[in-house]
């Protein structure tokens, strides 16, 4: 009976510990939550970006609560986390145009043109990274009250940008309509 019990407790710990385990993607492992300005996050999906047959980033996002589309993302309160780990070495000039184009693709010319002096700071703020390397990673945070805050290797890199619309056009760029990878959009989603 004894050996049981012990048999039973291992079992059960093997079990806990595996429901506590990170996810890994593209032999990256990605926290299964994270926490934003106090706010505990969980993972919502992550995926791969790939660019022709290389594989670029790791991106993950997370939210107060799991969700499935894109709408509802955009209207679920709280912070926010998209977190990308490098998987080949980008210059910032690269990633920074990226992000903006993404912005561009996503978003009306009256919402382009309103976004003006934030996609100026965005492109600031990369222009201080002269590239990420493999295994580096950054995150572009929404935290309430403040703004969109851009984390290089755990550390904020420039002041907050306010203007959550203008957060939820960076999230288009990968939730959006014409997102920088459709594979990585699904993954975000949460499919599998």
């Amino acid at each position: 009976m004894k050996n049981i019990r012990w048999i039973a407790f291992w079992l059960l710990a093997a079990i806990a510990g595996g429901a506590m385990a990170a996810t890994e993607v593209a032999g990256v492992k990605i926290d299964d939550e994270m926490t934003v300005a106090n706010q505990k996050l969980v993972l919502n999906g992550a995926g791969i970006r790939t660019r022709l047959v290389f594989k670029v980033y790791v991106g993950a996002l997370y939210l107060p609560q799991k969700k499935d589309n894109t709408k509802d993302i955009l209207a679920l309160p709280g912070a926010k986390r998209v977190n990308v780990i490098m998987l080949r070495e980008v210059s910032s000039d690269e990633l920074g145009q990226a992000l903006i184009t993404g912005i561009r693709k996503n978003s009306t010319p009256e919402e382009t043109r309103r976004f003006g002096l934030q996609l100026v700071a965005m492109g600031d703020i990369f222009g201080k990274i002269p590239k990420l390397k493999k295994g580096e990673f950054f995150s572009v945070d929404w935290v309430p009250n403040s703004g969109t805050v851009v984390v290089v290797d755990g550390k904020p890199v420039a002041d907050p940008i306010p203007d959550e619309a203008f957060y939820h056009a960076i999230l288009k760029i990968w939730l959006g309509d014409e997102p920088a990878d459709a594979a990585l959009k699904t993954g975000m989603l949460g499919a599998k």
